[in-house]
């Protein structure tokens, strides 16, 4: 009979030590040591028996392009890459209510509705319960085949059984392998259990989605390992109380993880959004101070969004500086910036700002629009609501050019903006509308007095 091993291994990182431990040498975390048991095999002179593919040159292995399959929803394609790889393991994680079940749902419905064969794993609802969300979200088919299981090799099994072009296990902490002794959603279990499920979705084409819940933290629970075994991992963001929902890709090996789908949670399920500049500046006021509209390429399209700023007295002996939507270290130094070069005396200021609609974005083509709404917002002065500002802004309070300004203009011309502000290098070669003012600005000084004064 094989031995058994005790180990004592964090919840938390997934770290192991063969002794008890209060505090996790790898994470630091307290109170995370749990103890779990595996069967060891007596060790043995005889060397295992190896199969599988030789080594060949990599000239004769077979490069063809990956076919891929679109599910119908433009947005979720869109975040993938094109399409779901056959073979191919799809992470989704998100906040609980965020909509992950009934996205998926959504896309596995559409693949059934097209003719092709598909399984919903639920460990977490029932069977009933699944129906009547695929009820509401108009995914009933023939070909979508449905069970509520839990126990790993019963959930092989019907892979086996149903051959699906694609399966979702909802959700990956929820499942459990009976051979473990340690229980479900612990490091050992969801390590074992994603490698089981990504190994078997490499050997049969089929391709597996795995929902994960997230930590407090934002990052989806169980060992890190859970992220690099697969090969794409989407996160779904937004205020489960808001309207929109922005689906993101932190990794992906058959696309760009810089693609975003946009949706807004419906009496139907998830929404696309087919234009979500449009959906960003819906609710925005012309003259409203401290309110800018700034574009920010995500992926291959570019997106308009609004930046609003709030700045006002502190009554507490330290200011408040507060980012949502945009990064906190570089308002800090943006709020440096403008007390430096422009005279502006935010040291006794709360400094609020926020990514209208939910929005998240780091690219430093916003950082102009965001010190702009600054400057606004603390001159009480509004800014035209037909102007969109662009641009990257240095320490020194140069205003530095961006990629694909033409792209970013163009956009906002179709949405009805006639003034744009830009770094004076993306002024060579720029094609622009004959009702398009473009305005070219060398440092911040120049931008503000060009936004608050039209010169």
């Amino acid at each position: 009979m094989a031995k058994i091993r005790t180990r004592y291994v964090c919840q938390k990182c997934g770290s192991s030590s063969s002794r008890w431990f209060g505090r996790c040498t790898g994470c630091e975390a307290w109170n995370s040591c749990v103890e779990e048991t595996e069967p060891v095999s007596s060790p043995n002179g005889a060397s295992p028996t190896l199969t599988g593919d030789s080594p060949r040159p990599i000239t004769e292995i077979d490069g063809n392009p990956e076919e891929r399959v679109t599910t119908g929803i433009a947005e979720l394609d869109r975040t993938l890459g094109g399409g779901i790889v056959p073979g191919g393991a799809v992470l989704v994680g998100g906040d609980p209510g965020i909509g992950k079940s009934t996205l998926l749902l959504q896309g596995v419905g559409q693949l059934a509705l097209a003719g092709l064969k598909v399984l919903y794993v639920s460990a977490e609802e029932s069977a009933a319960q699944v129906k009547m969300r695929s009820h509401r979200v108009g995914a009933l088919s023939e070909n979508l085949f449905l069970v509520s299981e839990s126990n790993l090799h019963q959930i092989c099994s019907h892979i086996h059984q149903v051959n699906p072009v694609a399966v979702v296990i909802d959700s990956a902490q929820t499942i459990f392998h009976p051979d473990l002794t340690s229980a479900p959603g612990s490091v050992s279990q969801v390590r074992e259990c994603a490698a089981r499920l990504v190994n078997l979705a490499k050997t049969s084409g089929t391709t597996l989605f795995l929902v994960g819940h997230v930590t407090k933290e934002g990052t989806v629970a169980g060992p890190k390992v859970l992220e690099h075994l697969v090969d794409t991992v989407l996160y779904l963001e937004g205020d489960r109380h808001g309207l929109y929902r922005i689906l993101r890709a932190a990794k992906n090996r058959f696309g760009s993880t810089n693609e975003i789908g946009v949706f807004h949670m419906g009496e139907n399920g998830m929404v696309e959004v087919a234009n979500p500049s449009q959906a960003f500046l819906s609710e925005r006021s012309s003259e409203t101070k401290g309110n800018v509209a700034v574009c920010s390429i995500e992926g291959t399209r570019p997106i308009l969004a609004e930046i609003q700023a709030l700045v006002t007295q502190t009554s507490f002996g330290y200011p408040q500086r507060v980012a949502t939507g945009f990064d906190g270290r570089r308002m800090a130094i943006l709020i440096a910036v403008l007390e430096k070069r422009c005279g502006l005396n935010l040291g006794s200021q709360d400094v609020f700002i926020n990514v209208a609609g939910g929005l998240r974005t780091g690219e430093p083509s916003v950082d102009l629009g965001a010190a702009l709404a600054m400057v606004s917002s603390f001159r009480d002065r509004p800014i035209s609501g037909g102007t969109l500002a662009i641009g990257e802004v240095g320490l020194g309070g140069e205003i530095r050019p961006v990629a694909q300004a033409g792209r970013r203009v163009m956009e906002a011309h179709k949405l009805g903006f006639n003034r744009c502000l830009l770094a004076k290098p993306n002024l060579v070669d720029l094609n622009v509308p004959s009702q398009m003012d473009v305005v070219g600005v060398a440092n911040i000084e120049v931008a503000q007095d060009v936004a608050l004064n039209g010169g």
